[in-house]
């Protein structure tokens, strides 16, 4: 490497181009011969960079999302008779969900794999370079309870609202305290037509009012989560029995 050639390679990593940095030191290690002509290193350090970027959000919205498991849709049993075809998993992979505002709700028993399906559409749609954030109800009331004593209730709040795609999982487990219920509505009514709610359930839809237990939010509530839903209900036997 002579000097010329070694003062790019720095100039670049001064400046952070680290993926065009890499495929720089790569070029000049080659023969002369074998170096690509000038419009070739171009495009080749552009498109290096851009992979090098689109990697390193992946990797930044994916440990900010906190999905609960490392989950990828290629492993999702799909049939009809479980509930779930190919065809709708491809359809939901592609993320347009997420651009039209629509929700997803999973339900199915317990070990039906509900968890696992909303991380999957998750970290597909963080690969997508969509922000996602994952609440199990039980941590969501703890963010909660948490963001009241040390005054950050309403920053998060505006987190939750502004972040394209929400997972709500294992929704109707924990009672609700009427507080919890308007701050839920609060949420969904920020974010009606404007981002995504993966919700995950062992309750059926229509249940769902009778677990609210107030009939004017539950109306709301519920309007807001089923209107423009896609609708999964999963079934068969458990997944953790196959794997025990």
């Amino acid at each position: 490497m002579n000097t010329d050639t070694q003062a790019t390679l720095e100039q670049l990593q001064e400046l952070k181009l680290f993926g065009m940095a890499r495929c720089y030191e790569a070029v000049i290690r080659l023969h002369s011969h074998e170096q690509p002509t000038g419009h070739l290193l171009a495009a080749q350090l552009a498109e290096a960079e851009q992979s090098y970027r689109n990697h390193r959000r992946t990797e930044l919205y994916l440990r900010l999302s906190k999905l609960r498991y490392r989950a990828v849709p290629e492993q999702i049993n799909c049939s009809e008779a479980r509930g779930i075809t190919k065809e709708q998993l491809v359809s939901l992979c592609d993320g347009s969900f997420i651009d039209r505002g629509e929700n997803i709700l999973i339900t199915g028993a317990t070990g039906s794999g509900k968890s696992y399906l909303a991380c999957a559409l998750g970290r597909q749609a963080c690969m997508l370079g969509i922000r996602v954030v994952y609440f199990s109800m039980n941590r969501f009331i703890e963010a909660l309870s948490a963001a009241r004593l040390d005054g950050s209730y309403v920053k998060l709040l505006n987190h939750i609202a502004k972040t394209p795609l929400l997972i709500f999982d294992d929704f109707g487990l924990q009672p609700l305290t009427q507080d919890l219920r308007i701050t839920l509505l609060q949420i969904l009514e920020d974010r009606y037509a404007k981002g995504s709610t993966i919700l995950t359930s062992q309750l059926p839809p229509d249940k769902w009012y009778d677990y609210i237990q107030d009939p004017t939010l539950a109306d709301a509530i519920c309007d807001r989560l089923t209107a423009n839903a896609h609708r999964i209900s999963l079934k068969g036997e458990s997944l953790r029995k196959k794997k025990i």
